[in-house]
């Protein structure tokens, strides 16, 4: 009976028909009311309230003699782009200096998929373009690739085990850097350099496809180098952009690192940007989302999940008072996290606008 009533609910759009998709007002209800409220209160008004997470630096130039103007620093414009699924966008890709990939390039992972989409990026005009492998793209993923070929009869990736025998064995990534659990140094006009980390890697999400480990047993612990600028995974970090299905190893491999920029991908619905400082009220809306979510009862008896509420608003406050009364406009230190994806939800379309960063 309650299976039937969900499903009525489902149809009615009512309830969300997966965890991909993104909560209703009657999900958040039923799971935590106090979670929800303030998840709003943090992302739609402290955060705005904040300001920019920082401010690239301002085109200057410096007089290298009487007859000579140099530059010296501008912004690096950071192009992000995730979950294309084999498509090409039909709307202009914004010009810029390093243009970021985060994954899921393919549908299948075939060669030939990732092929065509590093082709099409290839013939972008930005300085320097980097790539990190997603679940779909399997033919990267080396253990996937041996599974695939020693069983060859799975019906998914029958179009894969084909190419294998027609010896399409490698993948040509000229004029890109593909990133898997690698650092690269990128040097920028005017002499400014960033230190970009990827890596594909995401929790569990079905048989056959790359990257994946189960939560319990993250790979994540200390391997981002601490000299990280900017950092590319597919999956995103717990409690940002994720519709709770990041990863909690993550996060604190990215507060230990605590890098500028990290742009990821994998949850289509969760697109978007969100600041981040690293602070007491980010640390007390984690420590509330990261709480089981067993309904409004246990909200109301829970002194534990009101402490955590009542921090996020506390420090909150007192983060905008601080900047605005002690220290004035243009003073955040914090950094940025976009999910890039283009797919907008599993409609099959490249729908969602392209993030711009400029660092």
């Amino acid at each position: 009976m309650l299976h039937h009533v969900n499903s009525l609910l489902v149809l009615l759009h009512l309830r969300r028909a997966s965890p991909w998709s993104p909560p209703t007002v009657l999900d958040w209800l039923l799971a935590s009311p106090l979670q929800w409220l303030t998840s709003l209160l943090y992302r739609h008004v402290l955060l705005p309230l904040r300001g920019r997470p920082f401010h690239p630096p301002r085109q200057q130039r410096h007089h290298d003699g009487p007859d000579r103007v140099g530059r010296s620093r501008r912004p690096i414009r950071v192009v992000c782009l995730s979950d294309t699924h084999n498509l090409i966008p039909t709307y202009p890709i914004p010009e810029g200096d390093l243009l970021i990939h985060c994954g899921d390039l393919t549908v299948d992972g075939t060669p030939a998929e990732i092929q065509a989409q590093i082709d099409w990026l290839r013939g972008l005009s930005h300085r320097w373009k980097v790539v990190i492998g997603g679940n779909h793209d399997s033919w990267v993923d080396e253990r996937v690739r041996k599974e695939v070929m020693a069983a060859g009869v799975e019906s998914k990736k029958e179009v894969m085990v084909e190419e294998v025998v027609k010896e399409v064995k490698e993948v040509d990534w000229t004029g890109v850097e593909y990133l898997c659990d690698r650092m690269v140094e990128l040097e920028f006009e005017g002499g400014r350099r960033l230190n970009v980390y990827g890596f594909g890697a995401v929790p569990w999400c079905g048989e056959g496809f790359a990257f994946q480990y189960d939560r319990e047993r993250h790979p994540w612990k200390g391997r981002v180098p601490q000299e990280t600028d900017v950092l590319v995974t597919h999956t995103p970090p717990a409690y940002h952009l994720d519709l709770g299905l990041g990863c909690a190893g993550l996060l604190d491999e990215v507060w230990r690192v605590k890098p500028k920029l990290h742009v990821f991908g994998h949850i289509h619905y969760a697109y978007g940007k969100e600041a981040v400082y690293y602070d007491e009220c980010q640390r007390a809306y984690e420590s509330l989302m990261a709480r089981p979510a067993k309904g409004p009862l246990n909200d109301i008896l829970s002194i534990t999940r009101w402490a955590d509420a009542f921090n996020v608003l506390w420090y909150g406050v007192a983060s905008i008072l601080w900047k605005w009364i002690m220290l004035g406009p243009g003073t955040n230190n914090g950094a940025l996290m976009v999910n890039a994806s283009l797919m907008y939800g599993n409609s099959g379309r490249l729908q969602n606008p392209v993030t711009v960063v400029d660092l």
